[in-house]
């Protein structure tokens, strides 16, 4: 029930009456919030586009999208740990509790609007073994921090925001976004430590309460 609800707005509102946004807020009848970018590309929620607009119905209209809109689940973190990434929730907490940390990193993921890029556990066993360690425990704590900001935008990007070229990360530096170089022709995100081997952008547009997050197989060096 939430899940339909979530898809409808108690308004009829058609294709040339959406705002522009970019990601402009709009609530559901589930009352949280979908975000609606309206450009010369065509019309997007959640970072998803619409397929089919104006279906005219006796009540109301439809746009069709071609993913099922999931309503978010909690905030960036608690996200994190609903969608498995333990290791991420480890570095996470490390670099928020270890001495030499930054006390304040897990409640800003917690509630500034933010984007992440989250590695899956996978990526960070190759890391491991990339620096000959064994643990996230043993990562210099420093290291440790400058990467896990190197993760972050400081805004809301859906998919549909990102484009071919330079991401500015909050930590500062950019990563270099490509839509179509990677596996099946997916898209890639590039660190400037990566060595040239990118990160394949695995899944998108999950919806958390204060931002967004893009699931990444390669943990992003600066």
């Amino acid at each position: 029930s939430n899940i339909l609800l979530y898809h409808t707005i108690p308004a009829r509102i058609l294709a040339a009456d959406v705002p522009a946004g970019p990601n402009a807020k709009v609530v559901t009848a589930s009352g949280d919030s979908v975000f609606v970018t309206k450009n010369s590309t065509g019309v997007f929620i959640n970072g998803m586009q619409v397929t089919s607009a104006d279906v005219a119905a006796d009540n109301g209209v439809i746009h069709v999208v071609g993913r099922v809109l999931n309503p978010p689940a909690g905030n960036i973190v608690e996200t994190a740990v609903a969608s498995g990434l333990d290791s991420l929730v480890k570095a996470v907490t490390r670099a928020t509790t270890a001495a030499g940390g930054d006390p304040t990193l897990a409640g800003t993921l917690g509630s500034a609007k933010l984007t992440v890029f989250a590695p899956t556990n996978a990526a960070f066993t190759q890391l491991l073994s990339a620096l000959s360690l064994t643990d996230i425990n043993q990562i210099p704590i420093n290291t440790l921090l400058a990467v896990l900001r190197y993760h972050v935008v400081g805004t809301r990007a859906f998919s549909s925001d990102l484009a071919n070229g330079n991401l500015t990360m909050l930590a500062g530096g950019n990563a270099t976004i490509n839509l179509t170089n990677g596996a099946g022709g997916g898209p890639t995100i590039l660190g400037n430590g990566n060595s040239g081997n990118r990160s394949n952008i695995t899944a998108t547009n999950i919806v958390c309460r204060n931002g967004v997050v893009h699931i990444i197989d390669r943990v992003l060096l600066p």
